[in-house]
C-alpha cells in the first residue's frame, strides 16, 4: 500500500504546535506499524504554503515546503481572542483559503484543527455541512455562516471529505482515528498507550465552561440565568418564569432563544449539571444526594440528563475528574 500523502499547511500567526502535533504521532505510528512487520512507512508528511516564509504564533521560524500534491490536508487553528478582528485576520489569509478551497476541489481531504474551521468557512467547504470546533467558539463560528450546522459537543466531526475538530488536543483524537482507520486498530491502541492519550473518548461536552463563554448583547436572557442559577433545586416552571419577567411564556421562549440558541429550560438543565459537576469534581456527595439538591426526586432521570449534556455517567465523571486531596 503506498505512503498516505499528509500536508500540513503553515501560515502566519498559526500554533506551531498543531502544525506539528499530528506529525510527530503519525512518525510514532511508522515505527510501531514498522515494528510489526510493515514493510514501509504509512505516512510522507510535508509542511506546506504559499508562502516563501512563515512565523508561527509567538515568532517561531516554520520551514516550509511549496504545495505539493497530498491527500489529506491539516490546516492547523491560530490565537483567537475576544479583540481579535477576526475579519481582517482572514483577509490576510487570503492565499491560504484560495489554497484550501483548490485542494477541496480537486478532491483532497481537508482537516481543519481547532479554529481552523474558519478558514475553511472562509473557503465555502463547510456550506451544507456539519462541522465543529473549540466550544468556546462554536457560536462564533455558527454566526458567521448559517448554511452550516455546528456540532459544538463533538471532537471530530466528518462530512463528505471535509473534517473539523475541537480545541487543540483534539487533534490527537483525529490523528488516532485516521491511524486507525489505515493501520488498524491495534497500531492506534499502541500508540495511544505510549503518548498518554485517551482513545476511548467521544465528545467535548465533559470540558465546557459555561462560565468561559462571552455573553454579548443578551441582557435579558442575563437575567433568566441569573434568576434561574438561584433556583437550581426548585421545580421548573415556565408560567412562573414569564411572570417574574412580566412577559407571556411565548415572549419568554422567543426572547431567550433569539440570544441563547436554547430554551429556559435546556439552559436550566446545564446549569445544574454545571453544579454537578463541581460537587462530583470536590466532595464526596453521592449523586443521589447531588441529585435531590438540584431538583431531582429520581436520581436515574438526573444521570440520563448529565449524561445527555456531558457523554458519560456522574461516576464516571467523577472517577477521570476528581481532584486528588493533593491537587
Amino acid at each position: 500500500m503506498d505512503a498516505l500523502r499528509i500536508g500540513v499547511l503553515a501560515y502566519p500567526g498559526c500554533f506551531a504546535s498543531e502544525v506539528y502535533g499530528v506529525p510527530d504521532l503519525l512518525a510514532m505510528a511508522n515505527r510501531v506499524a514498522a515494528a510489526q512487520g510493515a514493510s514501509r512507512p504509512s505516512y510522507e508528511v510535508s509542511v506546506v504554503s504559499p508562502r516563501r516564509r512563515v512565523r508561527a504564533s509567538g515568532g517561531s521560524a516554520i520551514d516550509v515546503s511549496v504545495m505539493r500534491p497530498v491527500d489529506v490536508l491539516i490546516v492547523p487553528g491560530f490565537e483567537l481572542s475576544p479583540d481579535t478582528d477576526l475579519d481582517a485576520t482572514l483577509a490576510e489569509l487570503k492565499p491560504e483559503v484560495a489554497t484550501i478551497r483548490a485542494q477541496a476541489a480537486a478532491g483532497v481531504a481537508v482537516v481543519s484543527i481547532c479554529v481552523g474551521a474558519f478558514l475553511l468557512a472562509e473557503g465555502g467547504l463547510l456550506d451544507g455541512r456539519e462541522a465543529t470546533t473549540s466550544w468556546l467558539f462554536a457560536d462564533q463560528l455558527a454566526s458567521r455562516n448559517g448554511k452550516m450546522k455546528v456540532r459544538p459537543d463533538q471532537l471530530v466531526v466528518t462530512d463528505r471529505g471535509v473534517t473539523t475538530t475541537a480545541g487543540f488536543s483534539a487533534m490527537y483524537d483525529f490523528a488516532l482515528q485516521l491511524i486507525r482507520e489505515h493501520d488498524g486498530s491495534r497500531v492506534a491502541r499502541n500508540i495511544a498507550r505510549v503518548a498518554l492519550l485517551d482513545d476511548a473518548r467521544s465528545s467535548q461536552a465533559p470540558y465546557v465552561d459555561l462560565d468561559l463563554l462571552p455573553e454579548l448583547g443578551r441582557e435579558f436572557s442575563l437575567g433568566v440565568k441569573r434568576w434561574l442559577d438561584r433556583r437550581l433545586g426548585t421545580r421548573y416552571d415556565l408560567s412562573a418564569l414569564a411572570r417574574e419577567f412580566h412577559v407571556s411564556t411565548r415572549t419568554m421562549l422567543r426572547r431567550f432563544g433569539e440570544e441563547t440558541g436554547q430554551s429556559p429550560l435546556e439552559y436550566l438543565q446545564w446549569a445544574r449539571v454545571r453544579r454537578a459537576r463541581l460537587l462530583l469534581e470536590n466532595t464526596d456527595r453521592t449523586v443521589a444526594g447531588i441529585a435531590a439538591e438540584l431538583g431531582y426526586a429520581d436520581p436515574s432521570t438526573f444521570s440520563a440528563v448529565f449524561a445527555r449534556r456531558t457523554g458519560c455517567r456522574p461516576r464516571d465523571y467523577r472517577a477521570a475528574f476528581r481532584r486528588g486531596a493533593g491537587g
